[in-house]
């Protein structure tokens, strides 16, 4: 398993690093500004390698059955939950004006989150081989294993995820560049690195928070929250699968291909992570949508519901704006609308949007599986959900997307006579 498990690290690390490259390219200039924060893939890959291979060769949870390898996960969960309270204690002491020696004082918090923190490493490589046995159990059962095998395997790694900077052209919505900072630059430092890339390129840029990044292992974010972990490994997983085949092979070809890349990784995330969910963790799947009422429920007799701002209907509002003015070579209107929306936003208690730019859309846009959002009117994230709602399975679905190597190829998928019918 040891050995198996390095050649697929082997070679889905060069695969991606080569595709890291290319993304690159078209703006390299970019990269006088960031060669120095840049995210070190090689040794992380390098390390996390090791601590799988040491993983598999230990075999630790193969002697556990289901319900201890549920207990692991869960005892993790509650071991970051405490890890977070703890370092928020420390932050209230240390902001504590009464206190007159606050590192004193909080000698006895930092030994305890130094033990927490401690029991988390140690515990930490059962709780990802218990999940990632979880989600290839459920893969399998899906029909997309081969021989039984879930290839590449599942494998992922909890860590500090980098953070990417984004660079679009002005002129149009469009990613140029995705490159990946060190984990903990100081706010300042991206909004100068952002404002020092802008000056010299003529370009927007925003430097953005990921969650997860295809790497082999796949770098997953440490979090409290199973669902989104579980759909985040699955939706790396599906990456790491497209990444032997043209699809992910032609990931940065053009935009649409990666919005069709991205739209299907989030599209399984979430119903494969969720399956995992109920199958593994039923007591934490959120409860069936309630019913919608009846037409004899007497509506008029309901009060009607409070007007709410939908975030995703607005956002695509202002793409299409966004959108319109960029085609009319109207760019500092469409710049001075986008900060205009950002403020809308703000007022409605939106405050994670620092900056609403060409680049902000270029790399949200991609994630098109759900309708609206910033997506805008691309109608290839819309098609990509149409062929997953006509597919027979989801592994029909997912070996149809893998071997496409155009947006033509799907919308001639879509459009082929009988495709869809029972």
């Amino acid at each position: 398993m040891g050995l198996r498990l390095l050649l697929w690290t082997l070679t889905l690390s060069i695969l991606l690093t080569y595709s890291s490259v290319r993304l690159q390219d078209p703006l390299e200039q970019v990269r006088r500004f960031t060669r120095a924060d840049e995210f070190d893939f090689l040794t992380w890959t390098v390390d996390a390698a090791a601590v799988k291979i040491g993983q598999a060769s230990l075999g630790d949870t193969g002697y556990l059955d289901p319900a201890q390898g549920r207990e692991v996960v869960l005892e993790y969960l509650r071991l970051i939950q405490s890890a977070e309270e703890l370092q928020a204690n420390l932050a209230e002491i240390y902001a504590d004006p009464a206190l007159t020696d606050p590192a004193s004082a909080s000698i006895p918090v930092a030994s305890d989150l130094t033990a927490t923190r401690e029991s988390l490493r140690r515990l930490q490589p059962a709780a990802e081989a218990v999940l990632q046995e979880q989600v290839a159990v459920v893969l399998a059962d899906l029909g997309l294993g081969v021989g039984g095998e879930i290839l590449p395997p599942v494998s992922f790694h909890f860590s500090r995820l980098p953070d990417a900077l984004i660079v679009s052209p002005r002129s149009v919505i469009r990613q140029d560049a995705n490159i990946q900072l060190e984990p903990g630059l100081p706010l300042e430092e991206h909004v100068a690195l952002e404002s020092r890339v802008e000056r010299a390129v003529d370009v927007s840029a925003l430097v953005v928070p990921v969650g997860g990044i295809g790497t082999y292992p796949t770098m997953v974010q440490e979090t409290t929250a199973l669902d989104w972990v579980l759909e985040t490994v699955v939706h790396e997983w599906v990456h790491n699968y497209l990444s032997l085949r043209p699809l992910g092979l032609n990931y940065e070809t053009t935009p649409e291909l990666r919005t069709m890349n991205e739209t299907t990784a989030s599209l399984l995330g979430t119903e494969i992570g969720q399956q995992v969910l109920r199958r593994s963790y039923p007591e934490l799947a959120p409860p069936p949508a309630a019913p919608a009422p009846l037409a004899a429920d007497s509506p008029a007799l309901v009060p009607p519901e409070p007007a709410v701002f939908d975030f995703r209907a607005e956002m695509h509002a202002t793409r299409i704006e966004v959108d319109a003015l960029l085609e009319a070579d109207k760019v500092e209107e469409a710049e001075a609308y986008m900060e205009t929306r950002r403020q809308v936003f703000y007022d409605q208690g939106y405050h994670f949007l620092r900056k609403l730019n060409q680049a902000y859309f270029a790399f949200y846009g991609a994630y098109a599986d759900e309708p609206g959002g910033a997506a805008g009117e691309d109608p290839v994230g819309a098609a990509v959900r149409a062929l997953r709602a006509q597919s027979s399975s989801t592994s029909d679905f997912l070996r149809r997307m893998a071997w496409m190597d155009s947006y033509a190829d799907l919308t001639r998928v879509l459009g082929s006579p009988g495709f869809g019918t029972p």
